[in-house]
């Protein structure tokens, strides 16, 4: 196994993180669309504070219960809305303009790795959400294409942001191009 160093350079997932602690203030209404272990809900959640919501989707319940757990054990449970349905329903249950939405495709890891996100869902849902934006917001897709339809969903979403105006919307691609063992890649959408 290569163990990689970062001095300047960090990977996608690290790359979310520092955009939401940049970006996220309080008082914000942001969508974390596959909340997964809980971890960005609940960076989201200590970011938005007390007049702020958080909206966190998943279709496994064992994702939501994680997530819940870990959001009482940090006293911030009031601040997210945790929804066990598929985000391609994003627009049944947020109804307000939102500042931030975040997916992070592919399988929940340490769960069962035959329950994926698909193209279809997930086209639908970014559809949605990029029409929920606030100008100015932002959306941010973390695709990993590792394993069995990861690739042909990476595929399928960048086909879309593609297409996206470029008198609305600024579309970045972050990725390294050099790394073996298919590392995520991170899209940021920009609403202008």
């Amino acid at each position: 196994m290569i163990n990689v160093k970062y001095k300047y350079f960090i990977n996608p997932v690290a790359m979310v993180k520092k955009i939401i602690l940049h970006y996220v203030n309080e008082g914000y209404i942001v969508v974390d669309c596959t909340v997964g272990n809980g971890n960005d809900t609940l960076l989201l959640a200590k970011m938005v504070g007390e007049s702020g919501m958080v909206y966190g989707f998943d279709i496994q319940a064992m994702a939501i219960d994680k997530t819940r757990n870990k959001l009482i054990e940090h006293g911030l449970e009031k601040r997210v809305n945790l929804i066990n349905s598929g985000h391609e329903n994003i627009d049944m249950y947020v109804k307000d303009r939102v500042h931030l939405v975040v997916y992070n495709l592919g399988y929940l890891p340490g769960g069962d790795k035959k329950i994926i996100t698909t193209p279809d869902t997930t086209l639908e849902s970014i559809m949605k959400a990029l029409n929920l934006l606030n100008a100015n917001g932002l959306l941010l897709v973390t695709c990993y294409t590792g394993h069995k339809g990861g690739m042909l969903e990476k595929e399928k979403v960048e086909e879309f942001l593609i297409s996206l105006d470029q008198r609305k919307f600024n579309v970045l691609k972050f990725n390294f191009i050099n790394q073996k063992n298919n590392p995520p890649i991170l899209y940021g959408v920009e609403k202008l």
